[in-house]
């Protein structure tokens, strides 16, 4: 079985900054393409930023310049660091992960999600 955990989410004032961090654990082979996804109250869950094994990141356009994707393969983790927060930006963030397991098949996994609140 697969975790994933998310940390780091809460308050912060428009144009401050929050980190965000997910780590799996469990039976993991290897994890392909790691990402942030998010959900605003009443809006469907979007893409924020992903990132693949190597190294290559996704922007959506609404973050692009301001959020960093960034992993650590060794640690199977993934952060987000978000600058110059919007109230826009305040959402539920979900971490995911392309787990590939020992047997060779491959899932998607989510965390619980941690909730950012972005003040005017």
């Amino acid at each position: 079985q697969v975790q994933l955990v998310e940390s780091g989410g809460g308050l912060v004032q428009a144009g401050g900054s929050l980190r965000l961090s997910c780590v799996a654990s469990g039976i993991i082979y290897s994890l392909d393409d790691m990402g942030w996804y998010r959900q605003a109250p009443g809006k469907e869950r979007e893409l924020a930023a992903t990132i693949t094994r190597g190294g290559i990141t996704n922007y959506a356009d609404s973050v692009k310049g301001r959020f960093t994707i960034s992993r650590d393969n060794a640690k199977n983790t993934v952060s987000l660091q978000m600058n110059s927060l919007k109230p826009e930006d305040t959402a539920v963030y979900y971490c995911n992960a392309r787990v590939r397991t020992w047997s060779g098949g491959a899932f998607d996994d989510w965390g619980q999600g941690t909730l950012v609140t972005v003040s005017t």
